[in-house]
């Protein structure tokens, strides 16, 4: 092989390896919105068009000074309300203000409604955040249930936990956990109910528990996501995870599974931009 050929052949895969950097920093702090409509029967017609806008597993990431560039596209998803499913903070660099200060922002778009993540359990701080947050006007929702009123009409939300905050998690019974806080917060009565839960690989429990609406994040898209194949691995599902974003579906369950926004242990992620979910709910008939 002549000198040319060799250096024309190092200046096409040095060409390739810029291109995948410049692909990746891109990928990751091109935040993106994306939109699913949900319909059920049990959806009161006052609330046909309601628009939920889901953050997820912020890891303390600012996206913009002090985040504008996420507080924009929430501006531009003009949701009713914001459910935010937990990992607000990163347990490895913790940082309070920063949770906060985007929670009193993101406040003056929608109201805000709020459970924990598997990162809030493993800090000193999380009372101090979840004070904060309520400080700031968001529902803090610790396994309890609340109500959404609109023209005379209702909806259930309800939050639960992460189940690493309950101690019975130790032995790596999370369904059970979750199942039993879900049957102590619901109600037959409920009509259409949306849960806000960290995890999405307990899905066939949010099923069996009758939600109609579960909003999750916690897999990160996978984190590595593979053309035609999806993400490469997921906390508590392991590699080539089965719910890792996007919606699922299962009789009248429906869940949707945010890839967050963030990174904790792996820094970065790839083919897989950070998003901001916007759900908007339809009213279907009997």
């Amino acid at each position: 092989m002549t000198g040319k050929k060799k250096r024309t052949i190092i200046l096409a895969i040095a060409a390739v390896l810029l291109a995948l950097v410049v692909w990746t920093v891109w990928g990751n702090t091109a935040l993106e919105l994306n939109t699913y409509t949900v319909g059920s029967k049990e959806l009161p017609d006052a609330f046909d068009g309601y628009r939920i806008a889901h953050v997820s597993d912020l890891h303390n990431a600012e996206m913009g000074d002090g985040n504008e560039k996420l507080l924009a596209v929430l501006r531009e998803a003009d949701p009713d309300i914001i459910a935010i499913t937990g990992d607000l903070i990163d347990s490895r660099n913790t940082n309070i203000e920063v949770a906060l200060a985007f929670a009193e922002k993101a406040m003056k778009i929608a109201p805000c409604y709020y459970v924990t993540g598997n990162h809030e359990a493993r800090v000193s701080e999380c009372a101090e955040l979840k004070a904060g947050l309520e400080a700031a006007g968001v529902v803090v929702l610790e396994n309890e249930r609340g109500e959404i009123e609109l023209s005379g009409e209702t909806i259930t939300i309800l939050g639960v936990d992460d189940p690493s905050f309950n101690t019975d998690y130790l032995f790596g019974d999370s369904a059970s956990v979750v199942s039993n806080t879900l049957a102590e917060i619901s109600t037959e009565d409920d009509g259409f109910a949306v849960l806000l839960s960290h995890r999405p690989e307990l899905f066939d429990t949010y099923v069996a528990c009758g939600v109609d609406l579960a909003l999750s994040g916690h897999a990160h898209g996978g984190q590595f996501r593979l053309p035609f194949v999806g993400g490469l691995v997921a906390p508590n599902q392991g590699l080539f995870p089965k719910y890792d974003s996007g919606l699922y579906t299962e009789g009248n369950t429906n869940m949707i599974v945010s890839r967050g926004i963030g990174n904790s242990i792996l820094p970065f992620r790839f083919n897989n931009r950070p998003e901001v979910i916007l759900i908007e709910l339809k009213a279907t008939p009997n």
